[in-house]
């Protein structure tokens, strides 16, 4: 069994605490750290964690944690991430991988000097709902793959989040925060991409936030807020991405899959669930597929499960870094598209990872 210790007890940490505490029967959560330490004292008070630490550098110094449990902002990822694997920790980050493709790239080039694991969010595509499109895209259901599109539409955060400014600065915007999700899904469902074109924008210079506790702050926009990407993939599929923090719209998401033989309605690829839904051409009608998998409830923190169970057995995880450095490398590459005007190739090369296998137990990662 692996143990974990956790930097950062912010908005996303209670789902978090709840299911590695809980749920998971691979990993022990056994120390928190935060800059604000009443929250590391709430988080263990609430979920029995033994042990706070001051600065994440004393919890990298514990000896008994095995991977370290990124949890900050995003801007903040790459240097706590970096710090954690010089002091010989196996790292599990919050989305993305960094703020940059060459954040990224730095942090792989020390794992595997090291030989250290980086693995990363979002997982949820190891729910029921993205494994069984999995599932019934690789047997043959919808044919061969032609291509998809995925759509991320809102007005933004500032009406709802409590801290929502950072969704606007660097590392920030909504291809950086929300675009994970739906690469992720696209990446495992048709495979690696070797190209990306896009096209950029940013509608609003400044957000005004009207929750709390920052109602009527002003924040300046600096990072594009409306992005839209052609993802062409190795195997020949080709597949469009939108998403932005600028529009009014009645659904934010939208994530469908092309097959020669029918449509696959994926579910919202921010959650673990369905429903999955299905055009068959012989059909003439859409049906909803019954789910192949577990997990189909919140289950965040399945793929740090994962990673340390491969680690034990001495396989790739399936959510590793190979998986968020190309995930990362195509979010980042529809920006330089637009700003270079042109399709740009992709360095990175991406094979998906077996699926989910169910091992019977609740909370046992199958193999």
């Amino acid at each position: 069994m692996k143990k974990i210790g956790m930097v950062g007890v912010g908005a996303i940490s209670p789902i978090y605490l709840q299911n590695l505490t809980q749920k998971f029967r691979d990993i022990e959560l056994v120390a928190v750290c935060d800059l604000v330490r009443e929250r590391a004292e709430k988080a263990m008070a609430d979920y029995g964690i033994p042990r706070i630490y001051d600065t994440m550098h004393e919890l990298f110094a514990d000896p008994e944690i095995d991977i370290v449990l990124n949890l900050t902002r995003p801007y903040e990822h790459f240097e706590v991430t970096k710090a954690a694997l010089l002091a010989g920790k196996h790292v599990y980050s919050e989305k993305p991988l960094g703020a940059t493709w060459e954040e990224g790239v730095e942090l792989v080039r020390i794992a595997e000097e090291k030989g250290l694991m980086i693995g990363g969010a979002p997982d949820t595509f190891l729910g029921a709902g993205i494994q069984t499109c999995r599932r019934l895209i690789d047997t043959g259901v919808i044919g061969k793959p032609l291509g998809g599109a995925a759509r991320m539409m809102c007005r933004g955060h500032e009406s709802w989040h409590p801290d929502p400014a950072f969704y606007y600065q660097f590392g920030g915007g909504p291809m950086m925060d929300m675009g994970p999700y739906y690469v992720t899904a696209l990446v495992n469902l048709l495979g690696g991409v070797k190209s990306v074109a896009g096209s950029v924008n940013k509608m609003f210079d400044t957000r005004l936030i009207t929750s709390a506790p920052f109602f009527g702050a002003i924040v300046d926009v600096e990072v594009p807020t409306h992005l839209n990407g052609i993802l062409q993939f190795a195997s020949g599929a080709e597949a469009t991405i939108t998403t932005t923090f600028d529009t009014v719209y009645h659904k934010q998401d939208m994530l469908e899959i092309y097959g020669t033989e029918g449509t696959l309605y994926c579910p919202d690829p921010n959650y673990f669930g369905g429903p999955v839904k299905a055009l068959l051409k012989n059909d003439g009608e859409i049906r909803e597929m019954p789910l192949q998998f577990d997990y189909a409830q919140n289950s965040r923190g399945l793929g740090l499960a994962d990673m340390a169970v491969a680690i034990e057995k001495g396989r790739i995880p399936r959510a590793s870094y190979k998986q968020t450095l190309h995930v990362l490398e195509i979010m980042t590459a529809v920006t330089k598209s637009s700003e270079a005007r042109r399709t740009l190739d992709l360095t990175s090369r991406y094979t998906p990872e077996k699926p989910m296998a169910t091992s019977g137990l609740p909370g046992v990662i199958g193999d």
